[in-house]
């Protein structure tokens, strides 16, 4: 399960300017599970932040055509992940540059009083 997690992140990465479900076609998979990866990886962002995808899913399709739901559940996780995995660092950053700040800021008033008081 792991190198099939593997092998769809590098398809995605690699696919540039084709679309997900070109790639995913160029490689070999069938076109149920490209339509389903595609659907499920746009719900997926969507789940994390709502302005990040469109949530989408044929549900009668769903149902009745497997590759099309593994392609869906498949995207659906790999895509909510991954942007949950951007947002989890972003915040990590943000983190690291509110405690530098923060830092400056004590050091420049403990100066500031230091200088007042050697007066």
């Amino acid at each position: 399960m792991n190198a099939r997690w593997v092998l769809l992140w590098c398809v995605v990465v690699v696919a540039g300017c084709q679309s997900t479900h070109d790639q995913l076609v160029a490689e070999g998979y069938p076109p149920a599970f490209a339509d389903g990866f595609q659907d499920g990886c746009g719900s997926g962002r969507q789940a994390v932040d709502a302005m990040k995808g469109q949530f989408k899913k044929n549900v009668p399709r769903y149902l009745k055509d497997t590759l099309y739901a593994q392609g869906w559940s498949d995207g659906f996780r790999q895509c909510q992940a991954m942007l949950e995995n951007q947002v989890h660092q972003d915040q990590g950053r943000d983190t690291i540059w509110n405690d530098r700040d923060r830092d400056w800021d004590r050091q420049s008033t403990q100066g500031a009083a230091k200088a007042y008081r050697s007066r």
